[in-house]
């Protein structure tokens, strides 16, 4: 039940924020920033040094204002360590089924990476619950729009290279919600503590996302 309220939430919003190599004393700022500005999850990659004891921090301090997860996961070992530290979903670029199994048995939201039909369907087989269309840069909102003739019924979710010039059309075409990293984690303003611009930037994605839909 709790999972399916989580995903509702992801949905919801429709906006996930991917968070690379953050540093750690910043870390609840910048998550402050994205959640005031209507983010539904924070995915931070694993290649953070001390990611695990990231997600525990930011899940206790914001973990009822939005979801927490790991991403970049290649294998079960690190999902599982990912779950241990808190986390709701699990974020792969790529499709690993031993991944997608460890996210299932702990009962959180499985997101592996896909670009073709048959990866989609393959990784929606083996359970998971978003598709993870990447990098949609390279394909663009059209590829999105023609997957959703034949798998209409698979949830999709672009990520990488989504802006706030295509974001309104990777929705009107079918994405359930988006993942977008640079756009929103504006590294010059996290640099200078702007993190206002961080808020302002998640409103303009939520606000563009609400109008698609």
């Amino acid at each position: 039940m709790e999972k399916l309220t989580n995903i509702q939430r992801l949905t919801d919003s429709g906006l996930v924020a991917v968070i690379r190599r953050p540093k750690a004393e910043k870390i609840a700022q910048i998550a402050e920033a994205l959640v005031n500005g209507g983010v539904g999850a924070l995915e931070i990659t694993v290649d953070t040094p001390g990611v695990f004891s990231m997600i525990d921090k930011i899940k206790q301090e914001f973990g009822a204002r939005v979801l927490v997860g790991a991403g970049t996961v290649l294998d079960a070992e690190t999902a599982k360590a990912a779950i241990d530290a808190g986390s709701d979903f699990i974020f792969s670029p790529i499709v690993d089924e031993k991944t997608i199994e460890m996210t299932l048995r702990y009962g959180k939201i499985s997101i592996p990476g896909v670009m073709t039909p048959t990866e989609i369907v393959k990784a929606y087989q083996a359970g998971a619950d978003i598709l993870k269309i990447f990098p949609a840069s390279s394909v663009g909102p059209n590829y999105i729009r023609e997957l959703k003739g034949p798998l209409g019924h698979i949830p999709m979710m672009p990520t990488g290279g989504v802006s706030l010039d295509n974001v309104t059309e990777f929705i009107k075409n079918g994405a359930v919600a988006v993942g977008v990293g640079g756009t929103l984690l504006n590294k010059q303003a996290i640099e200078e503590n702007r993190f206002e611009i961080l808020t302002e930037t998640a409103q303009k994605f939520v606000s563009l996302i609400k109008s698609a839909r």
